[in-house]
């Protein structure tokens, strides 16, 4: 294994341009090799240990590299109360990081301490966006800074909503002031799975809330007669999602870009390609490069 040294002090920044997220199986020779992306992503809960490896190895990462923190288990959206204990090791996981983003999601996975293996969508209703308002100024009151949060994708629509997802997001974000997360491959694989215009979407968000961009590749299943998308991230970016964040780039601009792969890993240079990709895009809109 790679040698680690003891922990630095300082926040590297997040650039606009692609970082990608950083996985244990790459972690050694991500060491070793220092690949040429500015940022990285790594998911929260997996550095909450008081020592150990994993966090040795971020400490050394956020050295040279910008680092967001990504939660996936906070489960904003549930009606139980935040988890205490999951708050207070985020938040001191933050200090001791310094990260230059913290995001979460506008979902649920957590219901009467029973949690789901998934990130559970929320009707779109005026109950569920006050809750969820409450829920992220808690967070970013117990952390003393403001989070991203991420628009999920889903399978299904609940027959209560009352406005559309992108509405929802916009006003989560002016009413809690947080900033948006806007991962454009779950905004395709939402308007695919439910019809509607993932222009609209793009339309609709406010410039100023949009503070980083996800791009991921998604599966294709047969459901009946139909075909639904699922959001795996075991793929490359597909042709019709680049062309999506080409609009998003024109409408946002340059802003930072994670490429999520979690799911059958790539090698490590296969990352940094897509990441390069997106960078190509960032600086050239309609460059051809998917």
């Amino acid at each position: 294994m790679t040698a680690l040294p003891s922990p630095g002090h300082g926040a590297r920044p997040v650039p606009a341009r692609a970082g990608i997220g950083l996985r244990a199986v790459h972690h050694d020779e991500f060491l070793a090799t220092r690949p040429g992306v500015p940022w990285v992503e790594v998911h929260s809960e997996n550095f909450f240990a008081d020592g150990g490896r994993q966090l040795a190895v971020l400490d050394a990462v956020r050295r040279d590299y910008g680092v967001s923190l990504h939660g996936v288990g906070l489960s904003l959206g549930s009606t139980d109360p935040l988890d205490a204990g999951h708050l207070q090791r985020l938040k001191r996981l933050v200090d001791r990081i310094e990260p230059a983003l913290v995001s979460e999601h506008a979902a649920w996975g957590s219901v009467q301490g029973k949690f789901f293996n998934d990130l559970l969508p929320l009707p779109l209703t005026t109950e569920a966006l006050d809750h969820l308002v409450s829920r992220v100024v808690e967070v970013q009151d117990r952390l003393r800074r403001q989070i991203l949060v991420e628009n999920v994708s889903s399978y299904l629509r609940l027959g209560a909503d009352e406005m559309p997802e992108w509405t929802f997001m916009s006003d989560l974000a002016s009413r809690s002031g947080c900033q948006i997360l806007l991962d454009v491959n779950n905004i395709y694989v939402s308007s695919r799975n439910h019809g509607f215009d993932p222009l609209d979407y793009l339309a609709a968000v406010p410039v100023e809330q949009v503070a980083e961009m996800h791009l991921a590749g998604h599966s294709v299943v047969a459901n009946g007669s139909e075909e639904l998308l699922v959001d795996t991230h075991d793929a490359p970016v597909t042709p019709a999602v680049w062309a999506l964040y080409a609009t998003a780039i024109e409408r946002f601009g340059q802003v930072p870009t994670l490429l999520e792969w979690d799911a059958r890993l790539p090698p490590l240079a296969d990352l940094v390609a897509e990441a390069r990709k997106a960078d190509a895009w960032l600086r050239v809109p309609d460059a051809r490069v998917a």
